[in-house]
């Protein structure tokens, strides 16, 4: 049985799209430029050639690896979720730190989702372990490098 990884449409669509721009443009791209450098001759000191070659072989590792990843994939579409005010896949939460009352928001997505500078993190992060499940005004503790420190959610959004 293979595991199924949580997606988020947004997640699954970005996937859909790199996966179509490496298939329809990168890779008919560097087909040609192997043919091209092919014609300039003796292949073993080809720069071009090899560089093509390194990058086909980029391009298409990285075809399979997104193929692999959209065919385990579970999309969940939040929209089709009812908003309960509890921290789930796909949410968005505010939290503010107890001691410092610094805020700060964050997109619960899949582990390929996760970008910190763009305000998404990995369901599998201790902050969202420690989220999930919990409801707006709940105090939630979360284990840091930096020691242990509690958060209040302030809001959670269906966006």
């Amino acid at each position: 049985m293979t595991t199924k990884f949580p997606m988020t449409v947004q997640g699954a669509r970005a996937l859909e799209d790199e996966l179509k721009h490496l298939k329809t443009e990168l890779r008919p791209q560097i087909t040609q430029a192997i043919a091209e450098a092919r014609e300039l001759g003796d292949l073993k000191e080809n720069a071009e050639y090899h560089a093509a070659r390194e990058q086909q072989g980029m391009v298409e590792a990285r075809i399979r690896d997104i193929e692999g990843r959209l065919q385990n994939a579970q999309v969940i579409d939040i929209a089709n979720i009812p908003h309960t005010g509890k921290v789930i896949f796909g949410t968005t939460v505010e939290i503010a730190n107890v001691e410092t009352d610094e805020s700060v928001t964050y997109q619960i997505v899949g582990d390929d989702e996760a970008d910190i500078k763009a305000g998404k993190i990995s369901v599998s992060s201790p902050i969202a372990r420690a989220l999930v499940g919990k409801e707006e005004g709940d105090v939630v503790t979360v284990k840091t490098p930096s020691g242990v420190v509690e958060y209040e959610i302030v809001e959670v959004r269906h966006i």
